[in-house]
């Protein structure tokens, strides 16, 4: 049986066809998921693309978070669905109070675009299973409220567990605490990440092809359960 991955489009959402794409190239299904429809069409796994969800009036991600379709989202996560959230998605997981913190505005005030070096730091989530520990990969980032921001029982918290997912190298774009580029909620089935690895798949259009595990690796986690 095929794996299918449900995509969802937000009013605003601009990575969504990419997202689709970078799933199809991982051997899965995509389905196209609407933010008004509470319904996930029976799929395996979820991915909240980026974009500008609701023009990204009051805070990032503040108002996606009370679509009808993350009621339903919110709920199946906690029941240990794979969710991965990406850039706006990322914000709207912790608007969601699916993963703990906030994402501020960048600290240079400024929106940035640029590949990327992270550095995987867990490779035991849904989402992270076919990169190794360590791992060093580049894929782009483009944010202009992409700050990783907790307080310091939570950052120490994240560490402690192990549920940083990736860290920023070389440089920090966005003045995220301690070089945070995505965390994973306890359970690892959940995973916000600020930059784009379905903008990472194809040599043609990318810099690299190293954003293509985040989407084999859940298909490997579900077809292995």
């Amino acid at each position: 049986m095929t794996t299918r991955i449900g995509v969802v489009t937000f009013p605003g959402s601009l990575d969504d066809r990419d997202a689709q794409r970078a799933v199809r190239l991982a051997g899965a299904e995509p389905v196209a998921l609407w933010h008004g429809d509470k319904d996930l069409c029976g799929v395996d796994g979820v991915v909240l693309p980026g974009g500008f969800s609701y023009g990204d009036y009051l805070r990032c991600g503040a108002i996606s978070r009370f679509s009808p379709v993350m009621e339903t989202i919110i709920a199946e996560a906690q029941g240990g669905l794979p969710v991965l959230g990406i850039c706006n998605g990322f914000q709207i997981l912790c608007e969601s109070h699916l993963l703990p913190g906030a994402l501020t505005r960048n600290d240079h005030l400024h929106f940035i675009c640029r590949d990327q070096r992270l550095r995987i730091e867990n490779d035991r989530t849904a989402w992270t299973g076919s990169y190794a520990a360590g791992q060093e990969i580049v894929i782009p980032l483009k944010n202009g409220e992409g700050g990783y921001v907790a307080d310091e029982r939570t950052l120490d918290m994240l560490e402690a567990e192990g549920r940083v997912v990736a860290r920023y190298l070389d440089v920090n774009p966005n003045g995220s605490r301690r070089d945070i580029a995505g965390i994973a909620n306890a359970a690892g089935n959940v995973v916000g990440l600020m930059p784009h690895p379905e903008h990472a798949v194809e040599p043609l259009t990318g810099p690299t092809t190293d954003g293509l595990g985040f989407f084999t690796s859940v298909l490997k986690k579900l077809v292995g359960s």
